[in-house]
């Protein structure tokens, strides 16, 4: 069995506007997490999809950007609404998992795209191909906060 940890929360109210870090969230089955862009139905590429209510990100891959293509990207930066440690978050396709007491589904890879490169002004997508994140479904309401475990 595996675990890991929520090691920081950032949301955005407006597609583009910068991300803000948070201590805790509210999970909202359906919509996304209270306050962000998504929930707001404002997202750059929002559909209304399940794939669209909570994005994370692991922040090994970050720290790899940064050691492995010399490219230094901040949480926030990386426009992911959860960054964790020490979980897999490729291996987490088609499963459920749990964020404290929160229920969510991992549904598809978030890769990196354009609109994140000129967002950034960073060249990254090469250095987060197939490690940009998790696009999940979210199943269960409940809050999500810094320092939760993450489990099977």
């Amino acid at each position: 069995m595996w675990s890991g940890n929520v090691e920081s929360i950032h949301i955005a109210p407006t597609a583009k506007a910068p991300m803000r870090a948070i201590d805790q969230v509210q999970a909202l089955p359906g919509i996304g997490l209270e306050g962000d862009r998504y929930a707001k139905q404002q997202g750059t590429f929002f559909k209304p999809l399940p794939d669209f209510e909570l994005t994370l990100i692991e922040a090994e891959a970050l720290e790899a950007l940064n050691r492995e293509y010399d490219v230094a990207l901040s949480p926030s930066e990386s426009r992911r609404n959860v960054i964790t440690r020490g979980v897999a978050l490729n291996h987490l396709v088609g499963k459920e998992f749990k964020i404290g007491e929160v229920k969510i589904r991992g549904i598809r890879l978030c890769e990196p795209c354009s609109h994140l490169e000129a967002l950034t002004g960073r060249p990254l997508i090469k250095g987060l191909r197939h490690r940009g994140g998790l696009r999940a479904q979210i199943l269960t309401e409940g809050a999500i906060r810094i320092g939760q475990t993450i489990r099977e």
